[in-house]
């Protein structure tokens, strides 16, 4: 993640772009719905976002023509839904191939694909089941954020190595060797990211109880305030 400005093959470019677009469209529209419908919430809809954006703009290199850093997007999938992630991560990463020079324009989707979609509906599954378990809500929070983290470096793996099959082991040995380069730097800044989420989530339970009891994030844990 964020694979850099024309990497990726013309083809392989187009498809994740067009795999996004459906989840970018609906992702919209939820949010135009949460915006008309619980103007109550845009305060925490700006949260995620913004949380989105300082966390993923932390970057460092990792594997030839991508790098590593946090995602961000396990705070806002587990407040809103994984689809209202989609157009989020399309900004931020709009916003950072422009400004920051990180990813690209060509690569977006490719970005999108596994940061804004993978990761959230990763995060928000694991969420929820997690609250089935009925694990305590930090602890649910921490492996929502941290496995997202790590599911989107698996898929910016699987795309890469897709892209880029080995010339003898093909497919599998590529997605091998890049996975295996990532987990050198990921397995610890999705650590990093799940205390951190953990810390904000904590921080908004007790400033933003009766919104997020409203919101249903709750449903399933029981939480002291």
């Amino acid at each position: 993640m964020h694979i850099m400005e024309g990497f990726l093959p013309v083809s392989h470019a187009v498809g994740w772009s067009l795999a996004s677009l459906p989840f970018v469209g609906y992702g919209l529209h939820v949010i135009k719905k949460i915006m008309q419908e619980k103007p109550q919430q845009r305060m925490l809809l700006g949260v995620a976002t913004a949380f989105t954006f300082v966390l993923s703009a932390l970057k460092m290199p990792s594997v030839t023509g991508s790098c590593s850093h946090p995602t961000g997007t396990g705070l806002g999938a587990i407040l809103f839904g994984p689809v209202a992630m989609a157009p989020i991560g399309l900004v931020v990463l709009l916003f950072q191939a422009l400004l920051l020079a990180h990813g690209g324009l060509t690569t977006l989707g490719a970005n999108v694909f596994s940061m804004g979609i993978v990761g959230p509906f990763a995060a928000y599954g694991i969420f929820r089941l997690a609250s089935t378990l009925r694990l305590p809500f930090g602890l649910s929070v921490f492996l929502a954020a941290a496995l997202a983290d790590l599911l989107t470096y698996v898929t910016t793996s699987m795309q890469l190595a897709w892209a880029f099959p080995d010339p003898t082991g093909g497919f599998t040995a590529s997605f091998l060797k890049f996975a295996g380069i990532f987990a050198i730097t990921q397995i610890p800044l999705a650590i990093s990211e799940g205390l951190l989420t953990v810390v904000v989530a904590n921080t908004l339970k007790r400033f933003n109880y009766p919104e997020l009891q409203e919101m249903k994030v709750f449903a399933g844990y029981e939480v002291r305030v």
